[in-house]
């Protein structure tokens, strides 16, 4: 004999497995947002901070306003809080990714090279995505980008696409299967998240990097400081140190003859490098350790 729940009973027993469903999805989502964060905050961490859209404690995180010294004329840094009228609050996915891939803007305007996306265009989505989950939990503050300080042409933001076409290749990093997992890790992080080649690297007339001198330093770095050559030369780079030297300067800002470094370096090291796990500085290193060594003397 079989008996039929009452159409009440049987009501609110549907109701109670969908609540459970809605429940649990509910909960995997969560797991997912909490895990996007985390790792969005260590993609944070390995491109240095973002420290150039940072001006001061006083200002507020990641509100922009920082001058950033160009043989070009000054830059600055902008507001890449969540907050929706000044920061990056109404970005889409689609509009971060462009972004830095393509070094343009929700609307379609040509951002300045100033902005390292020549490097960020090797990111993979998922960090990038990961990056904007964890931009987005941080402290939304309304402040104006401020006006950049240029003079022309450099200043002619229309002018940015043929400087493209010129100097800009965009994709994302492709492993090199004949060197080791270790080795294509590190030039990930140094090429992509990293974005070392952008500081260490002279440029030409036109603001490009000078490839064939990449990583061998210059005296025209980010806001006017030098950027030492970090090519394995033993006369005018690292081709003294140890793959350890290297770790150790990642972690902690010195140089193996005790020395400690200074300006943006030196807060690219305390806001993001010392975070990272020792496995993925020495990547870095034996990368680097694996560069053309170029006699390039800077100081």
């Amino acid at each position: 004999m079989s008996y039929a729940l009452p159409r009440t009973a049987m009501t609110v027993r549907i109701g109670w497995l969908a609540l459970l469903f809605t429940l649990l999805a509910t909960g995997r989502a969560l797991s997912g947002d909490v895990d996007a964060v985390k790792r969005g905050e260590y993609i944070f961490r390995a491109t240095g901070g973002c420290t150039c859209h940072t001006q001061g404690e006083e200002d507020g995180f990641l509100s922009g306003g920082r001058p950033i010294q160009t043989p070009f004329g000054t830059f600055y840094g902008t507001n890449i809080t969540p907050e929706k009228e000044t920061g990056i609050g109404g970005w889409g996915d689609a509009d971060f990714v462009r972004s830095m891939r393509e070094g343009r803007s929700p609307r379609g305007a040509h951002y300045f090279p100033v902005f390292p996306y020549t490097s960020f265009t090797r990111m993979r989505r998922q960090d990038l995505v990961d990056l904007k989950a964890y931009l987005a939990t941080v402290t939304p503050i309304h402040r104006e980008n401020r006006p950049h300080d240029v003079w022309p042409p450099f200043s002619w933001r229309p002018l940015l696409w043929g400087w493209k076409l010129v100097n800009f290749t965009s994709g994302e990093f492709r492993e090199d299967p004949t060197r080791s997992a270790e080795w294509n890790r590190g030039a990930y992080l140094a090429r992509a998240l990293g974005h070392c080649e952008e500081c260490h690297t002279p440029r030409n007339l036109l603001g490009g990097l000078h490839e064939k001198m990449a990583y061998a330093g210059t005296r025209d770095g980010p806001e006017g400081e030098v950027a030492p050559n970090i090519t394995p030369d033993r006369e005018t780079g690292i081709g003294t140190w140890t793959v350890e030297d290297v770790v150790f300067l990642l972690k902690t800002g010195f140089t193996p003859s005790g020395d400690d470094v200074q300006g943006l370096m030196a807060e690219m090291i305390d806001n993001g490098f010392k975070y990272l796990t020792d496995e993925d500085l020495r990547a870095i290193a034996v990368y680097l350790w694996s560069l053309p060594p170029i006699r390039n003397e800077v100081r």
